[in-house]
């Protein structure tokens, strides 16, 4: 397991001596307007479900999730995250050689080192603007049974186009593709991107967290959607009462009010844009720093000059902000660092700051 995903505020918090609700977590991608108000509300009502068990395989929290989608439950499994998922599906699916489109996310390598996989990494490059090549992908595709894509990219934010996936899927039928959509809810048109819905691929597993949308990393809930052969195989090697019972809780209150799913992702998706925006002009002319474009709300940038990632974010943690330092994703360096952006005041106190490390203030 990586040590150094992004959110250790108790370490920030214990090395300044103050509580980590101090800290201001900038280095882990969740929404910037927070959970919608509903769901403290649903923990407090479901408390006394902590003691019984919950439902062994999630049946109402799959239930609602297909229906939302205008899929069969059958082609759904729930589970303890994504991250669950990410671990069982090459053992499930007794994959031989993997392919991980880089740089990534940590889990997908880990995954294979736990199941003694063999794996390799095809990397997107800051020249193209981590742009994905299909057709060189298509060609190191040949060599793996399973390829794993995080669309859009964590933590470049970059996004494949629904018709280049699909090319893939069509022209590769003997390889399975992990597409996991964990961040594709705050991206403009999502429903004409994901592959949610599409369960007629026999070699297609998508996966879906609630985690990063609705701001619940600490509830674990995620989903895997396929064609039923599929999720039947992935059953295989599901735990009984892997979800909660408050999670299950939350999830089931969520898709008990479609009507209010689609109003949340408008107004986190319009936020993001506006406030994405007024962060990358505050950053204009800064040459010491490059800012990738993303399609999501968190922020990939390429630190230029002198100043390299341990000490920005050393310096900016002085000030209770804590920010990505990117240099244990395997195919960047202590060059990058990545920012998931919150309320504008905060923002714009980062972008502030990140011009006085850099020299500019």
């Amino acid at each position: 397991m990586i040590i150094g995903h992004g959110g250790n505020k108790q370490n920030l918090a214990a090395s300044l001596g103050c509580s980590a609700d101090e800290i201001i977590d900038m280095s882990s991608n969740l929404n910037p307007l927070g959970p919608p108000e509903q769901i403290s509300q649903v923990i407090c009502d479901n408390l006394l479900k902590i003691k019984s068990l919950p439902e062994p395989d999630a049946t109402s929290m799959r239930r609602g999730f297909a229906k939302y989608h205008g899929i069969d439950e059958k082609n759904v499994v729930a589970g303890n995250g994504t991250t669950w998922f990410i671990y069982t599906i090459p053992k499930a699916l007794d994959a031989k050689k993997i392919l991980i489109v880089g740089p990534t996310y940590s889990d997908y390598k880990d995954a294979c080192i736990m199941h003694g996989i063999q794996f390799e990494h095809f990397f997107t490059t800051p020249e193209n603007d981590f742009e994905l090549d299909i057709e060189k992908l298509s060609q190191a595709t040949k060599n793996a049974d399973m390829i794993f894509i995080c669309n859009p990219n964590n933590p470049t934010g970059s996004l494949i186009s629904k018709e280049k996936l699909t090319w893939l899927l069509e022209n590769h039928k003997n390889t399975f593709f992990i597409v996991d959509e964990s961040y594709l809810p705050f991206v403009d048109q999502a429903q004409e991107i994901s592959f949610v819905s599409d369960t007629k691929y026999n070699n297609l597993i998508v996966l879906s967290s609630m985690s990063k949308i609705f701001t619940i990393p600490g509830l674990r809930t995620g989903f895997l959607s396929a064609a039923e052969p599929i999720c039947e195989k992935i059953m295989n090697y599901y735990q009984p009462w892997s979800v909660n019972a408050l999670a299950q809780a939350v999830i089931v209150d969520i898709f008990d009010h479609p009507e209010k799913i689609d109003p949340f992702y408008r107004q986190t998706r319009e936020y993001i844009q506006k406030e994405k925006q007024k962060f990358l002009d505050s950053l204009e002319g800064v040459k010491e720093i490059t800012c990738f474009s993303t399609s999501t709300y968190f922020v990939l940038a390429r630190l230029t000059g002198q100043v390299r990632a341990k000490k920005i974010c050393r310096r900016i943690g002085e000030h209770k902000i804590l920010i990505r330092d990117c240099a244990n994703f395997i195919g960047l360096s202590d060059e990058y660092v990545r920012f998931s952006l919150k309320q504008r005041k905060t923002n714009l106190l980062l972008a502030n700051l990140i011009k006085e490390v850099l020299g500019h203030v």
